[in-house]
């Protein structure tokens, strides 16, 4: 039997199992590649038979890489990006002037896109686009590096902390004058806007309430799945919603919700720039994340 040129498997069986990898679930590796759990199940089993060893561990409710198949999930995940950004260099060979920044919809309304401006104004050659998304990015694609709040390190990634939020109590500022003073259990009665979205990460009210050593009942309230409608709901009265100060500062500043009382607890994770290592970026690109930096720093965002 003739050997292919690089001795690899055939390459969809790689695709199927880096899906699979990085979900850890036949069934949404499925959804992301549009085929059937079964079609799954199909490719890995006969990558594991060509391999002569099993990549996963069959458990009753998901699955887990065994040390050969967290070996070949790196291996993969570092290469398809970098394929990916090559091609993505050939598809945008006439337009090494724009930057392409992603962030979820919050993010750049409420922080990012004041600092592009402030960007622009400066570096009026440099053109920047922002891609928006509610769910976390799980690579750079389609982008020159995004923003994200406490995803796990990705080693071929670069982690730069930009700053670590304060999660307070806002309302509209009626609400919060006739709220000031409350206890926590006050608090807790209140219409609480929970937020409910695809990231573990995102500290929910439960949490805030945890951490700071309240362990009574909690008002169920209303829920919403994006944060920037929490904001609005709670900008029309409608209730409270679990605030992260430096992220809706310009909210603050105008007047539009009003924090409510001293009760803060510090975010447990930092917002990152994710994107590959510098000098695999454009020199605009670079500009650009020196630039949310220093800013972050300055303490001006």
């Amino acid at each position: 039997m003739s050997r292919r040129h690089y001795n690899l498997p055939p390459l969809t069986m790689l695709l199927v199992f880096e899906a699979a990898a990085r979900h850890l679930s036949f069934k949404a590796a499925a959804q992301d590649l549009s085929v059937t759990p079964a079609a799954v199940s199909h490719q890995i089993k006969a990558l594991e038979t060509e391999l002569g060893t099993p990549l996963f561990v069959r458990k009753h409710r998901g699955v887990e890489l065994t040390e050969h198949g967290v070996g070949l999930c790196q291996v993969l995940s570092s290469s398809f990006t970098q394929i990916s950004r090559e091609l993505e260099k050939i598809q945008r060979a006439e337009e090494q002037d724009t930057v392409t920044v992603g962030s979820t919809t919050a993010v750049a309304a409420l922080w990012l896109s004041p600092l592009i401006i402030d960007f622009w104004q400066l570096h009026t050659d440099v053109s920047v686009n922002q891609v928006t998304q509610d769910r976390p990015f799980q690579s750079p694609q389609g982008v020159d590096f995004f923003i994200q709040y406490g995803r796990e390190k990705v080693d071929y990634l670069e982690h730069q902390e930009i700053y670590r939020d304060q999660l307070v109590p806002v309302a509209a500022p009626q609400s919060a004058r006739d709220l000031e003073g409350s206890s926590l259990a006050d608090l807790a009665s209140q219409r609480l806007i929970h937020l409910h979205v695809r990231s573990q990460n995102w500290t929910t009210w439960p949490d805030w309430f945890s951490g700071l050593g309240y362990t009574g009942a909690i008002n169920e309230g209303t829920t919403v799945t994006n944060y920037s409608l929490a904001l609005q709901f709670a900008q029309k009265g409608a209730g409270v919603v679990l605030g992260w100060k430096t992220l809706i500062s310009p909210m603050l500043k105008s007047g539009k919700l009003a924090v409510i009382g001293s009760h803060s607890l510090p975010a447990p994770h930092a917002f990152c720039l994710v994107g590959p290592p510098k000098d695999q970026l454009s020199e605009n690109a670079r500009k650009l994340q020196d630039w949310i930096l220093a800013r972050s720093l300055a303490g001006s965002d």
